[in-house]
């Protein structure tokens, strides 16, 4: 089956209500065979855009990932990236902020690990945590001491979706481009892998009673993030919404998504000038002279 992407972007200005979108669709494989070498031709494809990424170096790519717990985050990462070079690509993850950075302003601590042109930045968990768990959890939220004149106005949330749509803005016009992916899982799903968490021993690690005191917000966060893609989903910087049911649909879903907005930048090796072109040639006389001067042994 082919993957179509548009299925799964939002639109800019069309409302988006959750419960309308699938967390499970039609698997695009046909057999554990047929996933293995899909992700493989997905990841390979991948890694030549990098190569050409970072030789440009006209573009930097920021993807950001954002989903309830366990709805495979971490391992779509390491799956569809698994054929990155680690020196033009990093992850960073964010969880509660620390004291160091509530002293700054909400999109610091994130602003700070972008992407440098010719690189590939991930974000596990990023600045819409500002929007999504500080909203539902007041207490993170006051601890950002915001001015109170600002809270008075009742427009903070807006506020920062604003802010969020202008530096992404700001980071398109300047040769960032921006995959956003909320990975849509059901709450039953949820469920069953969480107790896989704790029957596991590789997993049950993972897994603690704040997992469980979240999930009792599940539709309030379901809330907060239909609020969240309709605000800041934008023709330069769309949300898509991955049916995340299935991890191995998902994974060959972000890689189709990733690998296309890596296309539509046309990028090209850079062009040989012909200075250098006769450099190059000097330079290959220069080493087959030094090959045919060597004494015989």
């Amino acid at each position: 089956m082919t993957i179509k992407i548009g299925d799964f972007q939002a639109t800019p200005g069309k409302n988006i209500e959750l419960s309308q979108w699938p967390t499970h669709v039609k698997h695009f494989y046909d057999s554990k065979k047929d996933y293995k070498e899909a992700l493989e031709d997905g990841i390979n494809e991948l890694s030549k855009q990098q190569k050409v990424l970072y030789a440009a170096n006209s573009h930097a790519v920021l993807i950001v990932f954002q989903a309830m717990d366990a709805a495979g985050k971490d391992g779509a990462i390491r799956h569809v990236m698994s054929g990155v070079n680690p020196q033009g690509c990093q992850v960073f993850s964010f969880k509660h902020p620390s004291a160091n950075e509530l002293e700054h302003d909400f999109l610091w601590r994130t602003t700070k690990c972008l992407p440098e042109r010719g690189r590939i930045g991930i974000f596990n968990r990023s600045y819409y945590e500002e929007v999504l768990i500080a909203r539902v959890h007041p207490e993170i939220f006051k601890a950002e001491r915001i001015p109170c004149d600002a809270i008075k106005t009742g427009n903070v949330w807006q506020e920062r979706f604003d802010s969020i749509v202008d530096l992404e803005k700001h980071l398109h016009r300047n040769g960032t481009r921006i995959i956003k992916f909320f990975l849509h899982m059901s709450k039953e799903e949820q469920r069953k892998r969480f107790l896989d968490r704790i029957d596991e021993e590789d997993k049950n690690w993972k897994f603690s009673q704040g997992d469980i005191e979240e999930r009792k917000y599940w539709d309030e966060y379901m809330r907060v993030y239909e609020s969240c893609i309709n605000h800041t989903t934008t023709e330069d910087a769309p949300w898509y919404i991955v049916p995340a049911d299935n991890k191995k649909n998902a994974r060959l879903i972000i890689s189709k998504i990733i690998l296309s907005s890596l296309e539509r930048l046309k990028m090209t090796y850079p062009q040989v000038s012909k200075t250098q072109e006769d450099e190059l040639k000097k330079c290959r006389k220069l080493l087959e002279e030094e090959s045919s001067q060597k004494p015989s042994s």
